[in-house]
């Protein structure tokens, strides 16, 4: 069983050396405290969560929320190369964070939520606001189940044009879409660079989109010869890049 993972406030990290004692408090404490009852002896992972991360051992518990870690070695993960990008419209219910959840474990870099025309789902004021922060804290909450020390962006709430925009400057860019005649397995892919996906909708995307992303300069493309869910179909098209482009191997 590999090491559990506590993320720390961004900079923490930076000035430990290997023999230091770090004091994890706060929420984070807490879970390892009391949920995970951590005990002294056991090795955890600590991380920024933007690629810096400590491995260390439990020194001592105390109190409730207190886990004093000493530190065995710091290293820095350089980002991902290729960066994978997957712009997701919005899913009913809590598909969404579904959708985060495994796209995070398998190893999206960033997740882009999209208004798409066809959404049930609409982001407007307070409601918008509270799921993008449930779609952040689902990514954060997976990147530590899944042993990441460098978690995935989860931007603000993107439109067709602003997703065009992104396609535009992708070294790759494409759209799942019934229309593709090209396998996604089968495409060519660049060695270095974003690479760009889109995933519409349960509607789909709509023949005006999907000019718009074609005009971009993004490509249909289908996946197989199923017909998955807008909250599944980003995880697996995002599998078949990470295996094709050697981050798998």
């Amino acid at each position: 069983m590999t090491a559990p993972v506590f993320v720390t406030d961004p900079g923490a990290l930076d000035a430990l050396a290997p023999g230091d004692t770090f004091a994890l408090e706060g929420p984070e404490g807490r879970h390892a405290v009391s949920v995970r009852r951590l005990r002294a002896g056991e090795e955890v992972v600590l991380t920024d969560g933007a690629g810096t991360a400590a491995d260390g051992t439990v020194a001592a518990v105390s109190g409730k929320d207190r886990m004093d870690v000493t530190v065995a070695a710091v290293r820095s993960e350089p980002a991902p190369r290729p960066r994978i990008t997957v712009v997701q419209a919005l899913p009913k219910g809590d598909r969404g964070e579904l959708a985060v959840e495994t796209m995070t474990e398998t190893g999206v870099d960033a997740i882009v939520p999209w208004a798409a025309s066809r959404c049930v789902t609409q982001w407007k004021g307070e409601r918008g606001l509270k799921s993008l922060g449930k779609w952040r804290a689902t990514a954060r909450e997976a990147g530590k189940q899944s042993r990441r020390t460098r978690f995935p962006e989860v931007a603000g709430q993107a439109s067709t044009r602003e997703v065009a925009e992104l396609l535009a400057g992708a070294a790759f860019a494409g759209v799942l879409h019934e229309s593709g005649e090209v396998p996604l397995a089968t495409a060519q892919l660049p060695v270095d660079g974003d690479l760009v996906l889109v995933v519409g909708p349960e509607g789909g995307v709509s023949p005006e989109e999907l000019r718009a992303f074609e005009e971009a300069g993004a490509v249909p493309y289908k996946l197989g010869p199923t017909v998955l869910r807008t909250s599944t179909a980003g995880t697996a098209a995002a599998a078949v890049l990470l295996a094709r482009t050697g981050r798998w191997s």
